[in-house]
């Protein structure tokens, strides 16, 4: 009895993946560097073989900067249930459910008291810590880039540093105090 030979169970997502990914051309390496996966595991991804996370697929989804019909559509290719789906009576959707896809906006601030940055042919990768002085540092985030946007966050940084640094100027000496500074021993060696 021959062996029939078992599809891939996520080829289309991976080829529509790969398709994109070689529309926009890029290489398996600069896509794995940009999303910070594997190289093999973005292979297997694009051949079907694995199914990947829902962060991973977010990432891709915004690192190709795919729009809001076509991010449905790999969502859905990718088995995943959508946030936000109402009770089956929109009825414009063809599955006859509705769906959306809610990307996540935090407006909470993380301070970070350290920061890793490393790099690569692709860009930059700066992972932001809490904990200095503690054995253990956390990584509160991280933020990949190409070298010309960490170019203009250079800059950008330098320039607000540059206006927010607090200026000082010397206290004024009341009159007293400069009488007696300059009839100091210390200021009269030279004399």
């Amino acid at each position: 009895m021959a062996m029939e030979r078992k599809e891939p169970p996520f080829k289309n997502l991976g080829e529509r993946l790969r398709n994109i990914r070689q529309n926009l051309h890029k290489s398996i390496e600069d896509v794995s560097g940009a999303i910070e996966i594997d190289e093999t595991d973005l292979r297997k991804i694009e051949q079907g073989a694995e199914r990947p996370s829902e962060d991973t697929l977010m990432l891709l989804i915004n690192h190709f900067e795919v729009h809001e019909d076509d991010a449905l559509t790999l969502w859905n290719m990718a088995g995943y249930e959508q946030p936000g789906a109402n009770d089956g009576n929109e009825p414009n959707h063809p599955s006859g459910k509705g769906a959306m896809l809610v990307l996540a906006f935090d407006p909470r601030v993380i301070y970070s008291d350290g920061v890793v940055v490393q790099g690569n042919k692709a860009g930059i990768t700066m992972a932001f810590t809490q904990g200095a002085g503690t054995r253990q540092q956390l990584t509160s985030s991280r933020v990949g880039m190409s070298f010309e946007q960490a170019k203009n966050v250079y800059r950008v940084l330098g320039d607000v540093l540059a206006q927010a640094e607090p200026r000082r100027l010397p206290a004024p000496k009341d009159s007293n105090q400069a009488d007696q500074d300059k009839r100091s021993p210390e200021n009269n060696k030279g004399e």
